[in-house]
């Protein structure tokens, strides 16, 4: 398997379709687009924010968006393609958001997800995040997790 890259323009498209379809499944559980969707991928990846893991044929399997903030480091996005799923990637990309941070100088990661990602919640108490606390911000039920990388 490829190793985590950052994001290059030529990723773009890529990156877009990714998104899409990764979040498609909860359109219906939100009621509404989650946020991710229509974030500015192009803009993530000219300010160095977007990371991704090729496939085989190059195109992303896998991507994470880390965003500087002034006291930690946010897990802006994650998501992984149907082709991807069940190689360990969110695991691999969470442990390299931990390496970053780290490197960055920062002590902790945090990152918000929906209520009805019940898939997400899981994960991320799964793998070590403590929620923390619970806010509807922008008409949206989030769950914040933190993680110290100290």
């Amino acid at each position: 398997m490829e190793q985590i890259r950052q994001a290059g323009p030529e990723d773009l498209a890529a990156i877009e379709a990714l998104v899409e379809a990764a979040y498609a499944v909860y359109v219906p559980r939100m009621g509404r687009r989650p946020g991710p969707m229509d974030d500015d991928y192009a803009a993530r990846i000219a300010a160095g924010q977007a990371w991704v893991v090729p496939g085989p044929e190059g195109a992303p399997l896998a991507l994470l968006v880390l965003e500087p903030q002034p006291d930690f480091l946010l897990v802006d996005n994650l998501a992984v393609a149907a082709a991807g799923r069940g190689q360990g990637l969110a695991r691999r990309l969470l442990a390299f958001a931990e390496s970053e941070a780290r490197r960055l100088g920062y002590q902790e990661l945090q990152l918000y997800t929906h209520k009805s990602m019940t898939e997400n919640l899981a994960i991320y108490r799964h793998l070590g995040w403590e929620l923390y606390r619970w806010a509807s911000e922008k008409g949206f039920e989030r769950a914040y997790f933190r993680k110290s990388v100290a």
